[in-house]
């Protein structure tokens, strides 16, 4: 990097808020219930493919309490986030872990948002967007609160940051 010293990848510090592992269990919950609670509805309409149908529902439903049991705690030891005067740092991911680094004179707008359920657990999601192809850097299961400092913080930061975000 031409006259700038190198941002160098480390693993971020932070951990997300021990609520986010409830607010994860209820999403998962929600993504095999709705499917299950299809299938359970079909199967009480359609005859011949009944059984069928309700084996469906009980398979959909194992699986997703399964992963209800095992995941958001797994995601939650994963998952890390941080701040410094130069970027920001997420590692998220629970079998393929993913690691970024966004900084400072690259982002270009930091947005929070609170979704129904995010709002009910008191969290909140920041997303870091930058000029990278690929993506915006997101980090979830803050509470709302610090969402709001750290949303606060990079638009500070950023500002008195050289550069384009380009």
């Amino acid at each position: 990097m031409r006259g700038e010293e190198a941002v160098r990848l480390r693993p971020p510090v932070n951990r997300v808020n021990p609520r986010a592992v409830n607010w994860w269990r209820v999403t998962c919950l929600l993504v095999a219930a709705v499917p299950a609670g299809v299938l359970l509805v079909l199967g009480a309409f359609i005859g011949p493919a009944r059984n069928g149908l309700w084996i469906a529902a009980a398979a959909v439903g194992a699986v997703g309490l399964a992963c209800t049991a095992f995941f958001p705690a797994w995601w939650y030891r994963v998952h890390r986030w941080e701040v410094t005067e130069d970027a920001v740092y997420v590692r998220t991911g629970a079998i393929w872990q993913e690691w970024r680094i966004a900084p400072m004179s690259r982002i270009q707008t930091v947005d929070t948002v609170r979704g129904p359920l995010e709002q009910a657990f008191r969290l909140a999601t920041v997303t870091v967007t930058t000029a990278s192809a690929k993506g915006a850097l997101r980090i979830e299961g803050l509470d709302h609160e610090v969402a709001a400092d750290l949303a606060e913080q990079l638009t500070r930061i950023t500002g008195a940051t050289p550069g384009d975000a380009t």
